[in-house]
């Protein structure tokens, strides 16, 4: 929206709407509604109401567009959301000057900046309080009014944030500007004082209202920081006796009766109403709690193993826990601290995502008064459960049947009520009879849709997620699906969200069924998905993207039909997300299930994926730190589900080496991905990137544990396995350390296995270059090739127990089968553990049919055969299907072992005479021998 052009539009639709016609007001109400989301909207109409020559009514009606322009458009997340440089513009222009005439104006505008400071201060917008000290300062009498009245209502408005780091945040300011405050305060009220004695009555009231003002924004800030260093205190005394406790529970043990008497008497007893403070009250449950659950204190099931120590702890407890203080504490923990307040219901009301992250575990948890309660009751019900569960199923029991929508206190005492009943869900095991609860009262109090009921539909969804695994037939799933399906459209945010948790936990159950779930879930994603773009705080989208990756993650495959509209929405997503790294993470998880449920069709996500995944795995770019992890897996994935090579995902791969340096971690992951390049299009692959890949391999050769070299051995095998020739030729400056690792007797059974896994491969499937490897070898060790070859051959019969892959260990007897015919002495000389590796091969691969009595060789494979995969498992990615290509070429899977070995005995007896191979045969075990024709039979 151009300025200039727009200003004179603008304030003409803007003067209809104060109009009393109706027939004027109404269209261009309508027009001011289409324009919210214009950009540029909110500049004109800030250039609107900062003119104080424009009338009065108009300018008003420009302020409260604008201020509600703030709670729709102005979070970063928001749909439509204006955009950053616009946002710096207006926060520039807010605080330009303080000089409205008009006092009605001037309390909307002070209104609105702290509506703004409330979202952007003091991070994008750390100039606010320095310009309102300055501005409070100057002499001028209306611009010091109306830098105050903001200066109060941002003050107000900052104090009034809930979470931990947004309270933080605030005392650090508060704590900056409180001497100021002071001093502001003193000397407005000397001057009042000094007009009330000259008689100047109107100077002396407006020092007055100054004086007001400055009580106010001093008041905030006295009362945080002497509330704060009060606390610290008595927190400070509490934290001692915690300590104390945690590190010398037996020199405890004295305290342990004046502890507990001193928290119950303060936490639940009159004794604490009006002198306990939430700090404090958290510090009293934990002591409860630690002294509880002190393995110290707990004897051994039989009694006379317990130290003396023990069993005097655990006598104090016991006495002190009586029936009459164990109901007690129980029935105040549910009808007094489980209660919603008024200050969480109206948090729930005015900023329900808020409230939402403070349930569920935002910054503040650890010491927020209401997970603590929970806490201790969890642990308190675990302790005396024989005692404390027929108090809970009393209440319970008052319970029945629906509550009066008028009766709030009924309904909170339900929720709360409700809540300790999930809590205790696998205590009540045995004493609920959930499936019928749940058909006769749950349900129908899920169908009540007044809105005064909206805290029991919340807390019955979330009542069932946690029955959901302890307890809840399996045929009664659709009917929580259908019920899932309705609250996922409730009016209420906090009620969607919540259903959202208990879907997920619904899904993530190991009894669920996919065939149960299918009839809803085009439905549920629909609805989902919604919500995802309906929430604005990056918590709750986390939270909603998560439960969409769970469910795309148990249906698989089924999700395909589903998901345009979310494949459309997270570039979007991604892009909003730029300094919420956690959220980018969410995305990255999402993307992983999304892939594996596309399969091969994933392709169609290159052009968003393929970018996400190079910034997340670059080592150069910041996000990395948040993002490897997650980004790496999807590499895999997309690798393993890709049914060709691009140019694009072939160029990531320049992020690996950097990734190979660092020797972290997330090693493993990266030789996966090495591997599915090499599965995915060796040739090409190798060809571009082997150079460098060869020569970080030599590097971590030399610097990684046991395992680290298992794993870039697998790559040479793999890519010896894929391409004989090119993998010889590319990994040929590691083959001499592995053939040295082989004659040297590599003492780590599983590298040694891996060695000669190469090694085999290289002898069976490029004979040439095996010849030239051994060549070089010999003149490195300065010995004949023949000697040399013994010696690899002796140790490899020696170490063939260290091999035990059934693949590795035929492919050893084929290898050495295939230095055969030969009259080579050395050879000949080994002869006899040449036949002992290929029988042992036989007895591993060989299976007997019990019609024919003839051996048949079980490893290989057929064209024909497809891999049965049952209704539980997944399908196959398309990795998997080259794998099964990649067998059906391999010799291990392609050669009858059976066969080859008759075929290379009767080779070396056509090469010797029958003499000389009976002579040779004499070498071998008789036993060995009896063996092997055995499997020979009918060759």
């Amino acid at each position: 929206m151009d300025l200039n052009s727009a200003s004179t539009v603008v304030l003409q639709v803007l003067t209809q709407a104060t109009s009393q016609d109706t027939a004027v007001l109404k269209p261009a109400e309508e027009q001011l509604k289409q324009w919210e989301t214009q950009p540029g909207f909110y500049s004109v109409l800030l250039n609107i109401f900062t003119n104080h020559d424009l009338d009065v009514n108009v300018r008003w009606l420009a302020v409260l567009y604008f201020k509600n322009g703030i709670d729709r458009y102005w979070r970063r997340v928001a749909p439509h959301a204006l955009s950053e440089e616009e946002k710096s513009t207006l926060r520039a222009g807010l605080i330009t000057n303080f000089n409205e005439p008009i006092n009605q104006i001037a309390t909307q505008i002070a209104v609105l900046i702290a509506k703004v400071a409330r979202l952007d201060c003091p991070r994008q917008w750390p100039e606010l309080i320095p310009i309102l000290i300055e501005s409070v300062k100057v002499q001028d009498d209306l611009r010091q009014h109306r830098a105050l009245l903001t200066f109060y209502h941002v003050t107000k408005t900052l104090a009034s944030k809930r979470l931990a780091a947004d309270r933080k945040l605030f005392y650090d300011l508060a704590s900056g500007i409180y001497n100021f405050a002071c001093s502001l305060w003193n000397h407005h009220t000397d001057t009042f004082l000094q007009h009330i004695s000259s008689g100047n009555e109107a100077a002396a009231l407006n020092s007055l209202e100054r004086t007001l003002l400055s009580l106010k924004g001093r008041s905030v800030d006295t009362d945080t920081v002497f509330r704060d260093k009060l606390e610290k205190t008595i927190i400070l005394f509490t934290k001692v006796l915690l300590d104390f406790l945690d590190q010398h529970p037996f020199s405890f043990t004295p305290l342990i009766q004046r502890s507990l008497e001193f928290s119950v008497s303060y936490v639940f007893t009159e004794v604490g109403e009006g002198v306990t403070f939430e700090r404090f009250i958290v510090q009293c449950m934990n002591l409860i709690k630690m002294i509880v659950k002190n393995y110290a204190y707990k004897p051994s099931k039989n009694f006379e193993d317990s130290s003396p120590e023990t069993l005097e702890a655990h006598k104090i407890k016991m006495a002190f826990f009586t029936y009459p203080t164990l109901t007690e504490i129980c029935r105040r923990l549910v009808s007094h601290y489980f209660l919603l307040t008024e200050e969480e219901l109206t948090m729930w009301e005015e900023d329900p995502e808020g409230f939402t992250v403070e349930e569920t575990g935002g910054d503040s948890w650890k010491y927020s008064l209401r997970p603590c309660t929970e806490v201790l009751f969890i642990d308190i019900f675990h302790e005396y459960n024989q005692t404390l569960t027929p108090v809970l199923l009393e209440m319970m029991q008052r319970l029945q049947g629906p509550t009066n929508v008028e009766d709030m206190n009924a309904l909170l005492i339900k929720d709360a009520v409700y809540n300790a009943i999930g809590l205790a869900a696998f205590e009540l095991f045995d004493s609920v009879d959930f499936d019928q609860w749940f058909k006769n009262q749950l349900l129908p109090e899920l169908q009540v849709t007044h809105n005064r009921y909206k805290p029991l539909r919340r807390r019955v969804i979330w009542l069932i997620g946690q029955w959901v695994s302890v307890k809840f037939k399996s045929d009664l799933r659709p009917m929580l699906y259908e019920a899932i399906c309705n609250l996922l459209q409730d009016q209420d945010l906090v009620v969607r969200i919540e259903t959202a948790t208990t879907l997920k936990l619904t899904v993530d159950d190991f009894e669920f069924r996919t065939d149960q779930f299918l009839p809803y879930l085009e439905t549920m994603f629909t609805l989902l998905f919604q919500l995802l773009q309906q929430v604005t705080e990056c918590d709750t989208k986390m939270h909603v993207l998560h439960v969409l990756s769970c469910v795309i993650e148990r249906v698989n495959m089924q999700i395909r039909p589903y998901v345009g509209c979310l494949v459309q929405y997270l570039p979007l997503l991604w892009k909003q997300s730029e300094e919420h790294n956690m959220l980018r993470c969410a995305i990255l998880t999402t993307l992983i299930h999304l892939v594996q449920g596309l399969g091969a069709d994933s392709k169609n996500l290159y052009p968003f994926l393929l970018p996400v995944i190079q910034l997340s795995t670059d080592v150069s770019q910041p996000p990395h730190v948040y993002l490897l992890e997650d980004g790496l897996e999807l590499w895999l994935v997309t690798l393993e589900n890709s049914p060709c090579i691009t140019p694009e995902l072939l160029r990531i791969f320049q992020n690996m080496p950097p990734l190979l340096e660092q020797s972290s971690e997330n090693l493993r992951t990266c030789f996966k991905i090495i591997n599915s390049y090499i599965f995915l299009s060796s040739t090409e692959f190798l060809q571009t990137y082997a150079a460098g890949l060869c020569q970080s391999f030599c590097e971590l050769l030399n610097d990684i544990t046991t395992e680290g070299q298992v794993q870039v051995l697998k790559v040479v095998e793999n890519a010896l396995k894929v391409n004989p020739v090119l993998g010889s030729q590319i990994f040929q400056p590691i083959l001499p350390c592995v053939f040295r690792g082989i004659i040297e007797g590599e003492r780590y059974p599983v590298v040694m296995s891996t060695y000669l896994g190469v090694m085999g491969r290289v002898m069976l499937q490029n004979t040439s270059f095996f010849s030239s490897l051994l060549n070089v070898m010999a003149h490195k060790c300065n010995q004949e090739m023949d000697q040399l070859l013994g010696n690899m051959i002796e140790m490899w019969v020696d170490r063939m127990d260290n091999i035990t892959q059934p693949e590795r260990r035929k492919l050893s007897a084929l290898a050495l089968l295939s230095l055969l015919p030969s009259d080579n002495s050395v050879i000949q000389d080994k002869f006899c553990g040449i036949i002992n590796i290929s029988v042992e091969g036989l007895h591993d691969v060989m299976t007997e049919d019990p019609e024919t009595r003839t051996y048949k060789d079980c490893m290989l494979m057929s064209h024909l055969e497809e891999p049965k995969a049952t209704e539980d498992e997944e399908p196959p990615t398309e990795q998997d299907k080259r794998k099964k290509m990649l067998a059906l070429k391999d010799p291990v899977h392609t050669v009858s072992l059976q066969q080859f070995t008759y075929e290379k005995l009767k080779a070396q007896q056509e090469l010797l005479g029958e003499q000389g191979f009976q002579s040779l045969m004499e070498t071998v075990d008789t036993e060995i021998v009896t063996q092997l024709q055995e499997f020979l039979q009918g060759f």
